[in-house]
């Protein structure tokens, strides 16, 4: 955290590390963490413009650690519970307990064991099979940090169909080959404008989440699809996205802060 400074990455002010009292001290951030925003009741006082803002806000933190800090960092723990939002809901990324420095060109690290909190683990930090770790891990777990800023609402009605074993990615998939978005936010989107907004993080998140590291969008390319025009937006192969299926459909519903770190 010392390393970095940016308007979507928590600034840390001192720390303590004498004996057995450890303890970092980063600024004062007034609205919590984005978790209480995207479940309960509380997910109603945040439009989805605003939605679309913060997830542009993390990919942009996320961005300035892959490419523009003095050493590149690899959080490997995003998720909402490690995003908190300040004044008029600025996201800023938090949490670095886990986090890796590496060489500014190359990315790729040797790990010993598996890092994370289950639901928002890439699947190659799971199993080398699926490639080598790197900073497309943390694009994954953006992924579905995004997806779940979308679908979180409607997962108590995804709960009470036949299909409540879909794999998490695979129903919104299919509502939005379906051309119900709508569906995604319990009809709550009123606007053309909306719309596209969910749209756009629908297949930025999807996108993300590709099994194989390498059919990932690096964090600079996320930040421009965010930007950019959703016309100029294609979902992803849905073959790709059942790869992860098998491996991760335990934790296809991230429920709470389930971090973990074991050896593999």
């Amino acid at each position: 955290m010392s390393r970095t400074s940016h308007v979507h990455i928590v600034s840390l002010l001192g720390y303590c590390y004498e004996s057995s009292k450890r303890a970092i001290i980063y600024e004062f951030v007034e609205n919590g963490s984005l978790d209480k925003f995207i479940s309960g009741e509380a997910s109603s006082k945040i439009d989805l413009r605003k939605m679309y803002e913060i997830s542009l806000g993390v990919a942009r933190g996320l961005q300035y650690l892959h490419y523009a800090c003095k050493t590149r960092i690899i959080h490997f723990d995003i998720k909402p519970h490690n995003v908190l939002l300040g004044k008029d809901l600025c996201p800023k990324i938090s949490d670095f307990g886990i986090a890796r420095l590496c060489g500014s060109k190359e990315s790729v690290l040797l790990m010993s064991k598996t890092v994370g909190t289950i639901g928002y683990i890439a699947p190659e930090v799971f199993s080398r099979m699926y490639g080598k770790v790197s900073h497309k891990s943390d694009v994954y777990s953006y992924g579905m940090l995004v997806l779940e800023m979308i679908g979180a609402r409607s997962r108590s009605s995804v709960s009470n169909n036949n299909n409540s074993s879909m794999y998490f990615p695979d129903w919104i998939y299919t509502d939005l080959e379906k051309k119900e978005c709508k569906r995604l936010l319990n009809e709550e989107i009123t606007e053309d404008e909306d719309e596209d907004f969910a749209k756009k993080m629908v297949l930025v998140g999807l996108s993300c989440i590709q099994a194989c590291p390498s059919d990932r969008p690096s964090m600079n390319r996320v930040v421009e699809m965010m930007e950019g025009s959703l016309s100029a937006l294609e979902a992803p192969p849905k073959s790709l996205l059942h790869l992860t299926a098998s491996l991760m459909l335990p934790l296809s519903f991230p429920k709470e802060d389930s971090s973990v770190s074991f050896q593999v």
